[in-house]
């Protein structure tokens, strides 16, 4: 009965609503083992007194099987995420240089959500706003080609990072950082550190707005995120089957954990209009409009499949440069930006 063979035990708990446990999230601070038992101590962020009774009572059921460990004590220290306060009463997020925080994220890859995410933040700024784009999916960055530009960025005085400009929208990507043919091959605490830094180290210019890019999934690079800074609100992305709408309901249920308001839900790929005026539901009808009612949040809109969308995408050119009276997937993003804007307001 060691610490490590403690620790190697305590794996088996999941941080509510993750993918990853309380370990690899650096949440288990101090593990003794003593002649008469185990004492651990959890440090939880949260203002959700449901997270740290799930994981008091997990840690719990995995160490009281353990043989001959003998009486088991689980003290958890419950902090509030850093800024919250402040930025609820200022209304202004704990990002130097930020207003307001919008997260977009999907519980499932291949869902278009860095589309959604590119054309969001160009028809955003489209408003009037001033807007910046941070790509946090570390292992899959595409906002380097959605956005046209190869530049490095450089640091300033301070040591912090200059976003690249493109399209009148600032952009933070590991893209800028590596070559084209480069795999971002990092764990956990690395890509949290990375993370850490996209946000906090940047030298973001003024913006009303900065929406972040999040890899799919429940894993720590979300939790990093939340944990680091105030996010106002988050914008799920899901496709209309089944296989999509599951993984969209436990990212839901993730930012509800961990207290960050749901925008809404945006349908992508919702339909195919074909050249001869058909419209084909290819992977089902409506499902994202049934899954928004059934979780009570708003649904902002309903995306359809268009080649120009992609097209455009690799060109960097995203399509809410498109005047929106001139193409409908521009005017889909134009009006989805403008129900954020009222709902989000600077």
């Amino acid at each position: 009965m060691t610490p490590d063979f403690i620790r190697e035990a305590l794996k088996q708990v999941r941080y509510p609503g993750f993918s990853r446990d309380i370990v690899s999230f650096g949440l288990v601070k101090d593990v003794q083992v003593l002649a008469d038992g185990v004492h651990v101590k959890i440090e939880v962020q949260t203002r959700d007194p449901d997270v740290p009774e799930k994981i008091f009572k997990d840690a719990h059921a995995i160490l009281d099987e353990l043989p001959d460990v003998g009486a088991v004590k689980i003290e958890i220290e419950i902090k509030d995420p850093p800024g919250q306060n402040s930025a609820s009463a200022t209304g202004k997020s704990s990002v130097p240089g930020v207003k307001r925080i919008i997260a977009v994220a999907s519980g499932k890859g291949g869902v278009g959500k860095s589309t959604v995410a590119a054309n969001l933040a160009v028809a955003l700024s489209k408003t009037g706003a001033r807007v910046g784009l941070c790509d946090c999916d570390l292992y899959g960055p595409s906002v380097a080609m959605m956005f046209g530009t190869t530049e490095r960025p450089m640091a300033n005085e301070q040591e912090e990072i200059i976003p690249i400009e493109a399209h009148g929208i600032q952009l933070m990507s590991m893209g800028f950082l590596l070559e084209d043919r480069s795999p971002v091959i990092v764990r956990g605490p690395m890509a949290t550190r990375y993370t850490q830094q996209f946000l906090r180290q940047v030298a973001w210019d003024h913006l009303d707005y900065l929406i972040l890019d999040l890899p799919p999934g429940t894993g720590d690079i979300q939790l990093t995120i939340v944990q680091t800074v105030t996010v106002d609100g988050a914008v799920i992305v899901t496709t209309p089957q089944e296989v999509a709408l599951t993984d969209a309901r436990k990212a839901v249920s993730m930012f509800a954990k961990v207290n960050v308001p749901i925008l809404g839900l945006v349908e992508n790929m919702a339909w195919f209009d074909c050249d001869h005026g058909q419209r084909y539901f290819l992977f089902g009808e409506g499902g994202g409009v049934r899954e928004a009612a059934k979780l009570n949040v708003p649904l902002l809109g309903q995306i359809p499949i268009n080649p120009e969308t992609g097209r455009r995408g690799d060109q960097g050119a995203p399509v809410a440069l498109v005047p929106a009276e001139e193409h409908p997937v521009s005017a889909a993003f134009h009006q989805i930006a403008a129900t954020l804007r009222e709902r989000v307001k600077v």
